[in-house]
């Protein structure tokens, strides 16, 4: 063999030495990235499984909250409407406490001299005035209710 084809052959050997570590290095990092993504690939999953998990939670929180300020909502409307209907039927009369010293023509004059009287002096209101009262109490609950809920909900969303 001449020297010129010992030395192709030595060529021709390192580089297919070269080439044998190129694809064993590329086998060896394919290897690795492929780990590396599945790593990857499962802590992303496990982190959207935790998020998932927080906001079925949230969700079941916000739901109890919804429906336990719901019936907080009925439970006004039915008392208001129970009053409204006792006024209606004349079962209740509402009426204010009245200064004595005040002056008004419907109160009955002041006990006699003799008399010990410090019971309260009260004023039933006209009806009109009475449903005109609870409606804006209902509106005033309802308005609190709601209220209640929204800071329940901002509170549930906090982290």
């Amino acid at each position: 063999m001449s020297r010129m084809q010992r030395g192709l052959g030595a060529l021709l050997l390192m580089l297919l030495s070269a080439a044998l570590a190129w694809q064993l290095q590329g086998w060896r990092y394919g290897r690795q990235l492929a780990q590396l993504a599945q790593a990857q690939a499962e802590a992303e999953l496990a982190r959207l499984l935790a998020e998932r998990g927080a906001r079925q939670v949230l969700e079941q929180r916000l739901e109890q909250s919804e429906t336990r300020h719901y019936k907080e909502l009925a439970d006004a409307q039915q008392s208001q409407a129970r009053l409204r209907d006792r006024l209606a039927t004349a079962d209740l009369r509402l009426s204010v406490l009245v200064e004595r010293g005040a002056v008004c023509s419907a109160l009955p004059a002041a006990a006699e001299a003799g008399s010990v009287d410090h019971a309260t002096v009260r004023a039933r209101l006209e009806p009109a005035h009475a449903r005109r009262i609870i409606a804006i109490t209902d509106e005033g609950d309802r308005g609190l209710i709601a209220l209640r809920a929204c800071q329940d909900y901002m509170r549930a969303l906090q982290p």
